[in-house]
């Protein structure tokens, strides 16, 4: 019973790495400047309306998840996946619940 437990787990462990590895692979550094380049264009010259501050790190987990779904999906299509894990990146790594919120954009 122990056994079974264990693995258990262990599955349930590796599964939530994995998962977590998916979007752990930006570059926060680069997606900076993918986000002033690509984003603060369109939602105002202080991103007053959107920074890595506007939301918690679980809500950019589900933003990207299903990008396709955002207002602004059709300005992504141009973006390459490379660059929205990068931008992700940047934006989770900051987000006002993370270990180090962004204070300014």
């Amino acid at each position: 019973m122990k056994r079974s437990s264990i693995g258990i787990v262990t599955a349930l462990i590796l599964a939530l790495a994995v998962a977590s590895l998916a979007f752990a692979e930006g570059n926060a550094r680069k997606g900076k400047f993918l986000y002033r380049a690509k984003c603060r264009t369109c939602h105002g010259a202080t991103a007053s309306d959107l920074s890595p501050n506007s939301k918690t790190q679980a809500d950019w987990k589900k933003t990207f998840a299903k990008w396709e779904g955002i207002k602004c999906a059709k300005d992504w299509k141009a973006v390459s996946a490379e660059d929205r894990a990068d931008i992700f990146a940047y934006l989770h790594d900051y987000a006002k619940d993370s270990p180090s919120p962004a204070k300014c954009n």
